[in-house]
This record gives C-alpha cells, structure tokens and sequence, in this order.
C-alpha cells in the first residue's frame, strides 16, 4: 500500500468505527468488540507511517486545492507523528476502560458515547497530520462539535450547563480569535503552508508578530490559557473515559500540539526569539501554570483537582514555546507524551474510585487505598510522573524545560517550574497518602480499618476499569527509559533550515 494511503487510512479507520456504532445501537458486544479491534488496527497503521517516515518517504496527500498556498492537505512531521501515536495507542486504553466504565456504572446511550468517541480520534487523526493551517483550523472544530455531546452526555442540568460553557469557551475563541489569525496570516505571508523556520517575512514588526501570536495562542483555547480556561473544569460533568480523552488523548493535547504547530511552523523560533514576539506569552505561561496549581489545592472534588492540574501542565508546553528555543519546544514536544500517560491514568484512577464506590471527593477517600490498592498505587505512579520525579516520564520533559529557561536566562521561569513541582506534590500526593494512611470513615468503614488479610478486603472497580490505568502507570516508567529516543526523533522540529547562496 502507498504510503499517502496508509495516511488516509489513519483517518478511514476512525470514521468506520464511527459509522459501526451508529448501526448498532442495539448491540453492545459488536458494537464495542468491534470498535476495539479498529482501534488495534489504527495503531498499527500509525505504526506503518512511522516505519515509511523513518525510512525517509515523504508522505504527503492533498485532497482539496482552493489556490495556490490554499488547500486541504495532509503530511507527516516529527510533531504530528509523536501526537498520532499517542492519541491511537491511548484511544485502545480508553476504549476498553470506557467499556468497563459505562457497563459497570450502568451508563444509558452506549452507541451515542462510542460514535462520538470514534469521531474525535477521527478529527485528532485530522489534527495530528494537518499540512496547513486551513486543515488543522478544520479538524480543530470538528474535534470541538464531536467532544460537546459526551460532555453533556449525562443530559441533566449540571451536564447541559457544562457542556454550553464547553461549547461557548471553545467555538467562540476559535471563531473570533483563531480565524481572524488564519485569514491574517495567507494576507501576509500568502500561503498557510506550514513552513520549516516559519512562513512570515523575520521583517516583520515585532508589534505586529506579537499580536498574531496572541491572537493564536487565545484562539487556540483548548490550550486552556487563562483567561479562556473555564471550559476544561465545567467540562469535569461528563463520564470519566470523556475526561480521559479531553485531558489526555485529544482535545488538550490537541491544543497544545497546535500552540506547537504554530509557534515552529508558522512564526519559526528563531523570528520568535529574534523578534522578542513571545516574551509575553512566557509570562501569561508562568501565571497560569501557578494560579492554576494553587486553585487545584483548593478542590475537595477529584476531578475538579485534576482539572486545574491540567491547566496548569498544559502551560507548561506553552512555556516550551514561548521561551522560543530548540531545547523549550523539543521539551514542550516531550511534555505531550509524558503528560498524556501520567493524566489519563489520574483520571482513569478517579473513575475506578467512583465506580466501585461512587465517592468524587477528595475527604471521602479516607484508607480507601487499602480496599483498592491497584487503582491507588497507578494513581501514585501517575502522580510521581505529574510532579517529575524519576523514574518517571514526566521527569524528563520538566527537566528540559528547566534547562531552556536557563540557557535563555530566565531565572524566575526556573522558580516557577519549581514552585509547580512542589504545589504539584502538594495537591496530588496527600490523595495517596490519605488512600493507604488515614483510618477509613463513613460508611463500611469499620470493614476497611479491621485486621484481615489484604485480599479479603479487595473492593476494586470491575476489571476492565482497573487494569487500562495499571498499564498507563508501567508506560509512565518505560517512558522514562525511552524519552531519549523521543527527543531524538523531535530534534528536527527545532532544525533551521539553511539558506543556499549562489554567487555570480
């Protein structure tokens, strides 16, 4: 098969499992069976685009040509290429946890939920291997219309006010503020093309450099930056699998793979760093990654907690652009790999608890570790890598940026990215220590505190929620002997392309 075939089949697969689960709505084995095994096999052809590309195939597939510099179209880079693998060997996780979850908590509208689901793989496929900014522009709003009915898949008053602020946050960032940048950027540069080093002129006004970054970055809002946050904590209403898939599959990571995007293949780092275009986007970055950690402290309700965190990690990768050096992007480019496995497994965590006890609290989690000792020790691993500890993926990325913010000299960037680790434990380790040390209390609790073989007080969630954040948590640690091979394979992102001189 061709390799430009290959690619269109990254995205065929996902519709087809989307077109499957809305012709069975009635049967749930097939439905969900088959999904399952259309997931396998988008691994494997993500796999086969990742063999072609390294063996040096330009792979590259335009569906529709407008004008010249216009078109939809698709192509793969080291960026997008990281981002596939991760949504598609993710959305297999997610897939089977999302099973176990909507039967073990006895979720209505199995086929609603899955369709939707496979659609935005379909539109994150879309994301990761946009060549221009019309297609990414293109995907990024149908991942944002196919994610709004999981959020208010519940259908009750919480769940339809979540998901009209979801809905609202989003489409109106990117309608007023993202369009309005596209449109500005073909004006001036004539093309949307992404581009080695940049499509625009590094003449170009600093002023003027400054304020189309801004008019990215904010309308890019499933980046989360603040003040356009809101969405991803009122979103924290729908099922924990759509949780996992907006805070670790798609559409956060779809956020800020696109800041990424933007930052290397339209402005080009060196015009960033030159132009001095993106000094106030590293310190929008800062306050955001610390506002958000302090607000996290702040939340008794699991999955609000972890929301705020993710605001906070996602400025992280922010940051990695805006310090507008090889080592911020390339680290920015690691955080979405290493993020993606400690978060999902967070919230997997949280969904196991609600499911085998229906607890979203924080203060109700007392010695619950000792009846799910499982699900608590992923979620320890989860955490460790969240705070960037080795051996933890999450170790590696953090340390990057560290180092980014050094070689530019920016010290107060350093205290930052120290400041969040320790608000980091703070608000993530006190769950799993009250898990395993606090005395239980409540209801059953008296069978929790007894003196009784482990196994005798095993209460864990059905399997099919358990073991998915139990294989996320061991990716959290391989990650970390392997984030090597990930910056080396992100390294060219952050390449200059040379310029050829004639003479004569």
């Amino acid at each position: 098969m061709e390799p430009s075939s290959i690619l269109l089949l990254t995205m065929a697969l996902p519709f087809a499992a989307f077109l499957l689960c809305l012709l069975t709505p009635n049967r749930d084995n097939l439905r969900d069976g088959g999904t399952f095994i259309i997931a396998l096999l988008l691994l494997v052809a993500v796999v086969n685009v990742l063999f072609d590309f390294n063996s040096g195939t330009s792979i590259e597939y335009e569906a529709i040509v407008f004008q010249k510099g216009l078109s939809i179209a698709f192509s793969v880079e080291p960026l997008g290429m990281v981002f596939a693998l991760v949504a598609s060997s993710l959305w297999i996780a997610t897939h089977v946890y999302g099973i176990g979850y909507m039967r073990g908590n006895k979720e209505k509208k199995h086929a609603r939920f899955f369709a939707c689901f496979a659609f935005a793989i379909f539109a994150t496929m879309g994301i990761a291997f946009s060549a221009n900014l019309l297609t990414l522009f293109l995907f990024y709003e149908l991942l944002t219309i196919s994610t709004y009915p999981l959020v208010a898949h519940k259908e009750n008053d919480d769940a339809k006010k979540g998901a009209r602020t979801y809905l609202g946050i989003l489409m109106g960032t990117s309608i007023v503020f993202l369009l309005t940048a596209v449109v500005w950027s073909y004006a001036i540069a004539g093309t949307l093309d992404f581009k080695q080093g940049g499509i625009f002129d590094p003449t170009l006004s600093p002023v003027f450099m400054a304020v189309l970054l801004a008019l990215f970055a904010f309308g890019i809002g499933k980046a989360a930056l603040m003040p356009f946050h809101r969405w991803l904590p009122a979103a924290m209403v729908a099922p924990t699998p759509v949780s996992a898939l907006l805070h670790a599959v798609a559409v956060v990571k779809a956020g800020v793979f696109s800041m990424l995007k933007v930052g290397v293949y339209v402005f080009g780092i060196d015009n960033l760093s030159s132009t001095g275009a993106s000094e106030w986007l590293m310190w929008l970055a800062a306050f955001s990654i610390l506002a958000a950690s302090i607000i996290a402290m702040a939340q008794d309700n699991l999955k609000r907690r972890l929301a705020y965190s993710t605001i906070s990690q996602l400025s992280y990768i922010t940051l990695g652009v805006a310090l507008a050096t090889s080592m911020g992007v390339i680290g920015g480019g690691l955080h979405i790999v290493t993020h993606a496995f400690g978060k999902i497994t967070l919230f997997m965590c949280a969904g196991a608890i609600y499911v085998a006890t229906h607890k979203t609290n924080i203060s109700e989690m007392r010695g619950l570790g000792r009846t799910m000792p499982f699900t608590f020790i992923a979620f320890g691993i989860g955490s460790l890598s969240i705070i960037g500890l080795p051996p933890f993926a999450g170790s590696w990325s953090k340390w990057m940026l560290l180092v980014a913010s050094a070689d530019t000299g920016q010290v107060i960037m350093i205290g930052v990215l120290m400041v969040s680790s320790m608000l980091n434990v703070a608000y993530l380790i006190p769950i799993f220590a009250r898990g395993f040390f606090s005395p239980a209390t409540g209801t059953g609790s008296q069978a929790v505190n007894a003196v009784v073989p482990w196994r005798e007080k095993l209460a864990e969630a059905p399997l099919l929620v358990v073991v998915p954040p139990c294989l996320t948590a061991i990716g959290c640690i391989v990650l970390f002997f392997y984030a090597d091979n990930i910056v080396d394979f992100l390294s060219p992102i952050a390449t200059v392309p040379s310029v050829e001189t004639t003479n004569g």
